[in-house]
């Protein structure tokens, strides 16, 4: 894997190992559940074929679902001169292949980074964030969306995300799929679709729990990341709190739906005050700005 001058952080590194591990096992055990339940070689190969299918659509498209969600586009240089141009400094600051850069038509300040692999990936911006923020504020928070290009924790993101939907499209499968009851003649065997239910329901309440956890995590990774390739965490810091504030603002409740699927990705929450606690994608922003004074009291001492 190519590297960057991002600096490494070992217990993001580990939190994605785990996370896809345990979401792996979790869901081929679903898959191989579904499997002995059913009573043909055809039906048994039609659903390990849906799970690979789902699994490689979501990989596949992630990009593109990302950007429709967000209601964004590719711009090119000459459509986004001052943007391309910021990224192009930082990606070389970075070491880095220059992704690439689109602009989402929403009024809300925000931004995002998805894609498959660094090689597919985008850095897009809302309207409203160029709206709202300086030059030194826009660039630090385009550092710290490089940041999760260039760890690949969009990648972690997107691929664990399709253990959750996976679980959910085959849960539907065995209600409307007709699977039956078990080959098993007991009289207490419990019917297929309940048994399904059961495990899909725990593999979609792991997935949840634990993307939310590994995302909040890659933000105060990513907080990081940026601010020391930058040199300037009080820049980063006050673009935190104006996107914040901007999404705390009254945002069309059109804007907000759109959004919404696409939140976890975002610099901020994409909806106004976001989810607090177990549910949210974020860490308290509180939080984020005391880790950047931290390192921008680090960056100022002599020598530091």
């Amino acid at each position: 894997m190519a590297t960057s001058r991002f600096i490494k952080d070992s217990g993001l590194t580990a939190r994605m190992t785990l996370t896809m591990f345990l979401l792996a096992v979790l869901f081929v055990g679903l898959v191989a559940l579904v499997i002995s339940y059913v009573n043909s070689a055809g039906g048994a190969v039609a659903v390990a074929a849906i799970a690979i299918g789902i699994a490689f659509w979501q990989w596949w498209s992630s990009d593109k679902v990302a950007m429709r969600a967000m209601r964004a586009r590719e711009v090119s240089p000459e459509e986004a001169p001052e943007l391309h141009g910021m990224i192009d400094r930082l990606c070389a600051l970075a070491d880095m292949p220059k992704p690439r850069v689109g602009v989402s038509d929403l009024p809300v300040a925000n931004a995002f980074a998805t894609g498959r692999s660094p090689d597919r990936a985008v850095v897009c911006v809302t309207t409203g964030i160029l709206h709202t923020l300086d030059a030194e504020e826009l660039e630090a928070v385009l550092a710290h969306e490089l940041s999760h290009v260039a760890h690949r924790d969009v990648l972690v993101m997107t691929i664990a995300s399709s253990a959750g939907i996976a679980a959910g499209l085959l849960m539907r499968f065995t209600q409307f799929g007709g699977l039956g009851r078990s080959r098993s003649n007991n009289n207490g065997a419990l019917p297929v679709a309940l048994v399904v239910l059961l495990v899909s329901l725990l593999v979609y309440a792991v997935s949840f729990v634990m993307l939310r956890v590994l995302s909040r995590y890659r933000e105060l990774c990513a907080d990081r990341s940026g601010a020391y390739l930058t040199m300037k965490p009080a820049a980063l810091a006050s673009a935190l709190q104006k996107i914040s504030g901007d999404s705390a603002a009254a945002t069309p409740t059109k804007d907000l739906r759109t959004a919404n699927s696409a939140s976890a990705l975002c610099i901020v929450p994409a909806f106004a005050g976001g989810i607090s606690g177990l549910m949210a994608t974020h860490p308290p922003l509180q939080l984020r700005l005391e880790q950047l004074a931290r390192i921008q009291a680090e960056l100022s001492r002599p020598n530091g």
